[in-house]
């Protein structure tokens, strides 16, 4: 009968820090493809980590047990990191499939546009400039936001760092090519971020 107790009562540790290891082990290994994957982002590697993000986060749904406190701290800084870093290259490969490679990308994170002729203001030669500059350093900055904002509990806020966005690009977004990229881009860096966020708010809480 005691043994019985035992067994009963160190099933859901054995549970929980089973899932914890499970964690750490796909989220730490898809942190480490999305980083090798920063400069040139690949298909078959984005896929694997995406398919272990989503395997991380059917196995919180599936076993909703709470990890020990040791191991939240990791499990929640490995989801950050997962979803502030992984959004980039996830991203940059959704805009060129969508997109087909027809725009170029700048220098410093925009993408190379050109302007529409003017007859005697703008000529036809005129050279292309780059618009949505800054914006490999400012998905970092709001997959960040939205990924703490999902883990402390507070979603509320990712309608400010989408809103403070919008507002900062509104006088960029004149051509089609950019808002398409606004768009796309938007909408792939906040799904990734939320998903991965995810994780972590239903293993830790």
């Amino acid at each position: 009968m005691r043994a019985k107790l035992i067994r009963m009562t160190l099933a859901p540790e054995l549970i929980a820090i089973s899932m914890s290891l499970l964690l750490f082990a796909t989220l730490g290994a898809a942190l480490v493809i999305v980083a090798l994957s920063t400069r040139r982002p690949r298909d078959i590697p984005l896929l694997v980590a995406g398919a272990l993000v989503v395997l991380s986060l059917v196995v919180v749904v599936v076993l909703p047990v709470n990890v020990p406190l040791f191991a939240a701290v990791g499990i929640a800084l490995l989801g950050v990191a997962v979803a502030t870093v992984g959004g980039s290259p996830v991203t940059r490969r959704v805009l060129e499939a969508a997109t087909h490679g027809r725009v170029a990308e700048g220098d410093n994170g925009g993408i190379m546009l050109r302007p529409a002729a003017v007859p005697g203001l703008v000529p036809d030669d005129a050279p292309a400039r780059e618009v949505l500059r800054g914006g490999t350093t400012i998905g970092y900055l709001e997959r960040l936001g939205v990924a703490l904002a999902i883990v402390v509990g507070f979603p509320e806020a990712i309608a400010v760092v989408v809103a403070i966005k919008g507002v900062g690009r509104f006088s960029e977004l004149a051509a089609a090519e950019a808002r398409e990229r606004f768009i796309i881009g938007t909408l792939a860096s906040l799904l990734w971020a939320c998903v991965a966020a995810g994780v972590v708010r239903l293993a830790v809480w």
